[in-house]
């Protein structure tokens, strides 16, 4: 038999039998896959760290229409650094936000400790929505509706950051796809 070496001797090693120190380190091999396996399945509940979130299929169209009839009915104000709407809806309610080349729309206004449900969907390729500085990280893509249940437990600005890059052509636009969310007390 070789080494790690020298090439085995013998060109049917595969048949020669695995001595008995290499079988324990296969089986103890084995035993911590397993339980890394089922670790991270039970740490995904107890550990608090991966929130679970619903997806659905739609189309960019009827996101576009319920992130309209939303800020239609809940916009509060002009956001002062950009202009944009600030849309403010009630704790409880759906909250639609959308990801498009070099944007996320509306601005969201959220109160602490008060639980929303967050859809986001693209409306034109890939995006990444990530919340600064939580590091909250989802993938967007268009046709499909991610569904999360938000409660903020701290108050202040957050922006949203475009993490994948969603450039097509155009090199210049994606660093600056950001969005913002407000958490009042």
């Amino acid at each position: 038999m070789g080494t790690s070496y020298t090439p085995p001797t013998n060109p049917d090693w595969w048949r020669e039998p695995i001595e008995r120190t290499e079988l324990v380190w296969i089986g103890l091999s084995f035993a911590w896959c397993l339980f890394m396996f089922g670790w991270m399945i039970g740490w995904h509940w107890i550990g608090n760290q991966n929130m679970s979130n619903e997806t659905y299929k739609t189309t960019p169209e009827a996101f576009a229409q319920k992130v309209s009839d939303m800020q239609a009915k809940y916009t509060v104000r002009k956001d002062d650094a950009t202009g944009e709407d600030v849309v403010a809806p009630p704790p409880g309610t759906d909250v639609y936000l959308a990801g498009m080349m070099w944007q996320w729309r509306p601005i969201l206004e959220f109160q602490k400790d008060k639980t929303y449900r967050l859809h986001m969907s693209s409306l034109d390729v890939g995006h990444g929505f990530s919340l600064q500085p939580e590091n909250i990280n989802f993938q967007v893509y268009p046709g499909y509706e991610q569904v999360l249940n938000l409660t903020p437990n701290k108050s202040g600005v957050f922006s949203i950051v475009c993490g994948e890059y969603c450039g097509g052509g155009d090199t210049m636009g994606h660093q600056t796809m950001l969005g913002r969310i407000y958490v009042k007390e």
